[in-house]
């Protein structure tokens, strides 16, 4: 995202919630001095950032049910071989093929890679609402299986990208083995971010993402290998 787009979610944010002022500069671009703090949960690498100037970790946990801004917000839902099948399903198709005709758009998309390399992905995308195109893709939409509490009208089998916020996720072959790293993704929206000394703060929540980071991109590995998705590094 661009600093503009996450200036305006910022704007947008700040209307119902308080936002740390450091916490913004930094999304915003004007705090440079900051380390990767890794840290390993289970099969999962995560990489915390740390504030050098403010001696503080960025940690982050979720407001829900008083805040539902990712699904308000929301830019693209690309699905795993396993969501077409489950999401399908309870939208009551016989044939996966029909749901990917009706309910779905195929788009690509290039974002920066974790090394900062362009990352070129095609992805089968759920629309969030009925007459979604792909020139809608990337841009903020409510989703439409959002409901007038706030909740997923199709939770718990919402789309495996949906559990995954705020994080953005990579898998890397370290001497032949499947490594999955995750960081947070800053765009704006969500009002969870806050700052710590430690680590000890978000504890449960490394333990419960691990498990469904790691289970994610062993879906999304195996859906570009089914020939569902693909992606590229240039």
């Amino acid at each position: 995202m661009s600093q503009s787009e996450i200036k305006e979610s910022l704007d947008l944010l700040e209307k119902d919630w308080d936002v740390d002022p450091i916490l913004r500069k930094f999304m915003l671009g004007g705090i440079s001095d900051v380390s990767d703090y890794p840290i390993k949960v289970k099969d999962v690498i995560f990489h915390v950032p740390y504030l050098n100037s403010e001696k503080k970790y960025i940690l982050w946990t979720c407001h829900w049910p008083d805040c539902h801004n990712c699904c308000d917000r929301q830019g693209r839902l690309p699905l795993t071989s396993d969501d077409l099948i489950t999401i399908g399903k309870g939208l009551k198709y016989t044939k996966t093929s029909d749901f990917i005709k009706n309910e779905t758009n195929i788009v690509t998309y290039s974002e920066p890679g974790p090394s900062g390399q362009l990352t070129t992905m095609t992805t089968i995308n759920l629309k969030r609402k009925t007459d979604e195109t792909e020139a809608d893709d990337g841009t903020h939409i409510s989703c439409r299986f959002l409901d007038t509490e706030g909740g997923c009208s199709m939770h718990p089998d919402r789309p495996g990208v949906c559990y995954l916020y705020p994080f953005s996720t990579w898998l890397e072959n370290e001497k032949g083995v499947a490594r999955v790293h995750a960081t947070y993704q800053f765009t704006g929206d969500c009002p969870g971010f806050y700052l710590a000394e430690n680590l000890d703060p978000m504890k449960d929540e490394f333990k419960a993402y691990s498990k469904t980071i790691y289970d994610y991109n062993m879906a999304s590995n195996r859906t570009n290998r089914e020939g569902f998705a693909s992606t590229s590094f240039i």
